[in-house]
């Protein structure tokens, strides 16, 4: 499941997509809006088509690269609010390690290679 969404994300369905038998592992990461100043959420924009296609590229990677079951990667566009959720990444691997280290991965590159941008009210900057 490699998704660019408008509107909240549904965690649970994210975390269902990586499910299955030969994995032992199976590691998440949610990424909400904080507080920081006086923003009151973000603004998310990004290409979709090529952003979804760099995040699958990105999964097809880390799976090969470390013997992952599955990835899923959900980002979401438009304006999200204080404490909304706005990307989920789910992993799964035989393995615990690869599992942990395959979710920090995916969240990493997506963040410097996915051409989505975040906007708070003082400028526009790469989505971090």
């Amino acid at each position: 499941m490699i998704l660019i969404v408008e509107g909240p994300i549904d965690v649970a369905t994210v975390l269902a997509s990586v499910q299955t038998e030969r994995a032992g592992g199976v590691v998440h990461f949610i990424g909400t809006v904080r507080q920081d100043g006086d923003i009151t959420g973000l603004h998310y924009e990004c290409y979709p088509e090529m952003a979804q296609q760099r995040m699958a590229d990105l999964a097809e990677a880390a799976t090969r690269r470390l013997g992952l079951e599955k990835v899923s990667a959900v980002h979401r566009v438009g304006w999200v609010p204080l404490g909304e959720v706005a990307v989920v990444i789910a992993v799964s691997s035989a393995h615990r390690a690869e599992a942990f280290e395959g979710c920090r991965w995916m969240i990493d590159q997506i963040k410097q290679e996915a051409p989505i941008w975040k906007k708070d009210g003082t400028g526009c900057c790469a989505c971090s």
